[in-house]
């Protein structure tokens, strides 16, 4: 029998309560080799909902599972026509200030990596490098059958093409980059092909229930391994695959720092966890840093 994906989970232990003093991330970022952990809390500023927090998405949309999205047709129709309109929206979003920072410590040297548990490139976006993309992009769209990626904007305009008039008013946005939709909304949503092959497209992304790629995975246990301490910005860590390198870093001595406003599944294993909005903390730790959060203030 399959199990279904951890999506929720509540604190079943007396955890450390939330601070709201920035001085012990000021001080691992002045000491530098801070590796960023970032989850959906980072990117609500820029109008992407996050799963959890308050008005979460999860409270009224689950996600698409990977064994729902390569078992059933229908499950792909409802998924691509969700996903078609949603990234109307999604492909528009900006980065915000959050992300700016974050850009910001990483081009003072301050950082020694960024992951990001984020399917949205607002930290590429922001202007940081070598990004590593836990859960993938949805600007890329891969073949199940002969493995071809391809653009996301070529599929939408193809998308477009077979599906004239389509215009239903969504309910909502959510971080996966779905719409909310009624099935009578759906409708007979057309589906198309690989361009390549005929076979069935997906987005480019890790769904719930689906392995993150071990070479990823290795490659950020490494960076876990290599870094100074862990910095969380905006993430639960409800699920595994970020929860596992809190616990490693904390496992190596490594010194763990949370920054989200409620609490997470990781928080036993953090020094502290700073419970304020991300855009504000990180602009206020870039001021105490003196470092300005816009790269075109630095050219001036």
């Amino acid at each position: 029998m399959r199990m279904r994906p951890t999506l929720s989970w509540t604190p079943d232990e007396d955890l450390p309560p939330g601070t709201t003093d920035l001085g012990p991330v000021s001080d691992a970022l002045e000491a530098g080799g801070v590796l960023v952990l970032s989850g959906a809390g980072i990117s609500t500023e820029s109008g992407i909902p996050d799963y959890r927090g308050e008005g979460g998405s999860l409270s009224r949309h689950t996600p698409m599972t990977y064994q729902d999205f390569t078992g059933s047709e229908q499950a792909r129709r409802r998924y691509w026509a969700r996903s078609h309109l949603g990234w109307r929206t999604f492909g528009r979003a900006l980065p915000n200030a959050g992300h700016r920072a974050v850009a910001a410590f990483a081009r003072h040297g301050l950082l020694s990596g960024v992951i990001t548990q984020n399917v949205d490139g607002l930290h590429q976006a922001a202007g940081s490098g070598g990004v590593v993309e836990l859960h993938g992009s949805l600007a890329r769209v891969v073949c199940l059958s002969c493995g071809t990626y391809s653009p996301r904007r070529e599929l939408a305009a193809r998308l477009e093409e077979a599906n004239a008039g389509f215009e239903p008013v969504a309910a909502g946005i959510n971080p996966d980059g779905d719409a909310d939709l009624t099935d009578e909304q759906v409708g007979d949503f057309r589906v198309v092909p690989c361009a390549n092959c005929g076979g069935v497209l997906k987005p480019d992304v890790v769904f719930f229930g689906e392995a993150v790629p071990p070479q990823r995975v290795e490659h950020c246990r490494a960076l876990v391994r290599e870094a100074a301490s862990l910095l969380v910005l905006g993430s639960s860590l409800t699920v595994m695959s970020g929860l596992r390198f809190v616990r490693q870093a904390a496992e190596a001595g490594t010194p763990v720092l949370i920054i989200n406003r409620d609490p997470t599944r990781g928080d036993r294993h953090a020094l502290s966890r700073i419970a304020l909005p991300l855009g504000a903390a990180l602009t206020s730790l870039a001021e105490r840093l003196d470092i300005p959060a816009d790269p075109q203030a630095e050219l001036g």
